[in-house]
């Protein structure tokens, strides 16, 4: 068993192991679930203290100055430290909130990114749970982030947050129709919404190739979901403080953001899965190894828009989905239809 196999060779293990001490297979499959949702949960959380590191080295990068370089070396202790300084924290409520509008938000925003990393394709064989309709559930888990921004800002009982998570709401809203018409190229040249068979039918040719006007799409629309530089109007500190966060402190606030990264991770990983060939690669690494790497490029892409862009206002953000993205995204599914009746016409 080479490289290639790791992770399946760690998944049978475990499933031989629950298989000698748990009563029926439903029990073993049940088993295996908790463990792969532990597993996303400790990637999540392990991520987000690398990328907010990265993040701070990206930033400094793009502006000329140095980032965190005191704690530890390279400063890479300074998340852990900010962390620790989070956990710490008093965990305060302001007087006239909704109570538990107010206390299950954060919480409610983290849950979506979680459970669509249940069907990320890390490699060959290394799904999660390989869904037949992968992305259809990608893209209905995505849009509940929107009910936790929405709760964040009225149950804040604060004019500032209400505006911000109102921004949210319109935005997101927004932003998910070009979003999945981009997506929808990809399934017609495919024929499936099944993560798995998306990235074994670029076994040849990437996507990116093919629908390279739906990649530069889904990447504006991502950026725009995940309330990312130049599309974090939610909040715009110039005008509403912190929006829908202002009203929050200590962990509450922390899981937001944490939240934030890992929606950055998965918009980043479903464009691996779309556009770039999943674990496709030479053969010389495994496969996971691959989709990370491609992953984390894309990573490296949105933060490096994010430090290089202003902030846009709101009636310009709008404008440019409602008048410029849906119309081109639209154009480009008439365009692939017409290519894959053509190619079949001609007996391809």
């Amino acid at each position: 068993m080479n490289n290639e196999d790791i992770l399946l060779r760690i998944g049978s293990g475990l499933r031989q192991l629950f298989g000698g001490v748990l009563p029926s297979p439903d029990a073993v499959d049940i088993a295996m679930y908790f463990v792969a949702l532990v597993a996303c949960v400790a990637l999540i959380f392990t991520n987000a203290v690398i990328l907010i590191l990265a993040e701070r080295k990206v930033a400094g990068f793009m502006q000329s100055r140095y980032g965190p370089n005191r704690l530890g070396p390279y400063g890479m202790f300074q998340t852990v430290a900010d962390v620790i300084k989070l956990l710490t924290k008093e965990d305060y409520r302001p007087h006239g909130v909704d109570k538990w509008v107010w206390a299950m938000a954060p919480v409610i925003l983290f849950v979506p990114p979680v459970m669509v990393y249940a069907i990320i394709p890390f490699g060959k064989e290394a799904v999660p749970v390989d869904l037949n309709i992968g992305i259809f559930y990608f893209i209905a888990i995505s849009s509940v982030a929107t009910i936790a921004f929405l709760m964040a800002g009225w149950g804040s009982n604060n004019k500032y947050s209400l505006i911000g998570g109102m921004r949210a709401v319109a935005q997101m809203v927004s932003y998910e129709i070009p979003l999945v018409f981009s997506i929808l190229g990809v399934v017609m040249l495919t024929g499936s919404l099944q993560t798995s068979v998306i990235v074994e039918k670029q076994a040849g040719v990437w996507f990116i190739l093919l629908q390279p006007v739906a990649f530069i799409i889904y990447l504006i629309a991502a950026a725009a979901e995940t309330n990312r530089m130049p599309f974090d109007i939610v909040e715009g500190e110039s005008e509403i403080i912190a929006g829908p966060f202002t009203e929050y402190s200590g962990m509450r606030w922390a899981i937001f953001f944490l939240a934030e990264y890992a929606s950055l991770f998965a918009v980043s990983a479903i464009a691996t899965t779309l556009f770039l060939g999943g674990w496709h690669g030479p053969a010389f690494l495994p496969g996971w190894i691959w989709f990370m790497g491609k992953t984390y490029v894309m990573i490296f892409l949105f933060m490096w828009v994010r430090w290089t862009f202003p902030r846009l206002r709101v009636d310009q953000l709008m404008s440019f989905c409602w008048k410029f993205l849906i119309p081109v995204s639209l154009a480009n599914i008439l365009v692939t239809g017409i290519s894959i009746f053509a190619y079949r016409a001609i007996g391809g």
